[in-house]
């Protein structure tokens, strides 16, 4: 089955249990992982969650199916994430497919992939679009309406009251980042004491006092700096960082996306091409054409292929260690900075 992140939902619940394997792919990861994150809260029992990464399943395609009909010693439920670049899960998936249509994987574990910088023409795409027991959705660059639609919703779900103009100062806040937006609303819900059963205003002055930096005062300039190999921009750039207190799981999301969005831009790019005329032709900003075209000629297919699972991993890693998260993402910017430098 194949879906868009728009009818996702309705297309997982029309499926029902029949649904075991989702493959979430696109340029908007941060939706993808917005996505998996609400069906496995919607799941009956989630149980145990075990996280594979796209080396993991390379390294050995068996495993998939291994870890998706394995049994614990107590029965544990558990399901499986897995994060993966490209085509890293293809030989897994090939495997996965051919045990379930021989029977092999009755009942097996739901399981969910976010496929950075895969599209629904991949060959792993390409193996599940026509399954029933699979559902493949295509999460396309989020725009300002789109975010601002959402983020609405997720303050009503809070019990919180939002006019079109806060909720957009909160998407772009965000840098259109879903994960963030629900961060902030839940940030907001929290100081305002508001819930379902209490429901409670939000206006411009609540934000002010907990909201993240604005666009302004933003993640770009950072993450420009980085992928840019500015390295005499970039120890101003984490300066700054410091001083106005921006997330460093943010700064490292919008890393991620940029890299994504230059990892699906780069096998499109041919010699000869007009920079310019390329990038608004394919829907880039265009106030982001000078620093998307620098970074395209500094980073080719194999680089960005590397990029992004590191970036993953380095989202991961932050999340896990927030009381050293400033110091590791510093640490991660600078090396990303000196590469990119080295290829003026």
């Amino acid at each position: 089955m194949k879906a868009t992140q728009r009818d996702y939902a309705q297309a997982a619940q029309r499926a029902g249990g029949k649904c075991r394997l989702f493959f979430f792919c696109g340029q908007d990861e941060a939706g993808a992982s917005a996505a998996v994150a609400r069906l496995i809260a919607e799941l009956p029992d989630a149980g145990e969650r075990l996280e594979l990464s796209g080396a993991d399943l390379k390294s050995d395609p068996s495993r998939l199916v291994d870890e998706a009909r394995s049994t614990s010693l107590f029965g544990d439920v558990r399901h499986i994430f897995a994060r993966v670049s490209g085509e890293e899960a293809h030989a897994a998936l090939e495997s996965w497919c051919e045990l379930v249509d021989r029977g092999e994987v009755d009942d097996g574990w739901p399981i969910f992939i976010i496929a950075t910088s895969a599209t629904d023409k991949s060959r792993s795409a390409k193996l599940l679009l026509k399954r029933d027991d699979s559902l493949v959705a295509v999460f396309y660059p989020p725009d300002l309406r789109s975010v601002t639609q959402d983020v609405r919703a997720m303050a009503d779900a809070v019990g919180l009251r939002l006019d079109g103009s806060l909720a957009e100062t909160i998407a772009r806040a965000a840098n259109l980042d879903v994960r963030l937006a629900q961060s902030e609303v839940d940030k907001l819900a929290l100081y305002l004491d508001a819930s379902p059963q209490a429901p409670k205003r939000a206006d411009q002055s609540a934000w002010d006092a907990v909201g993240a930096s604005t666009e302004e005062d933003g993640f770009m300039p950072l993450v420009n700096a980085a992928l840019g190999g500015e390295l005499g921009k970039l120890p101003g750039e984490l300066a700054r960082m410091r001083e106005v207190s921006l997330n460093p799981v943010g700064v490292a999301l919008a890393l991620e996306r940029r890299a994504v969005q230059l990892a699906a831009l780069s096998p499109k790019l041919r010699r000869g091409d007009d920079m310019k005329q390329f990038l608004k032709m394919n829907g880039v900003f265009f106030k982001e054409h000078r620093e998307v075209g620098d970074q395209l000629m500094r980073w080719s297919g194999g680089k960005l292929e590397r990029l992004v699972p590191r970036l993953a991993d380095l989202h991961r890693s932050l999340l896990a260690n927030s009381q050293t998260a400033e110091l590791l993402l510093a640490r991660e910017l600078t090396q990303i900075a000196r590469y990119a430098a080295a290829r003026r």
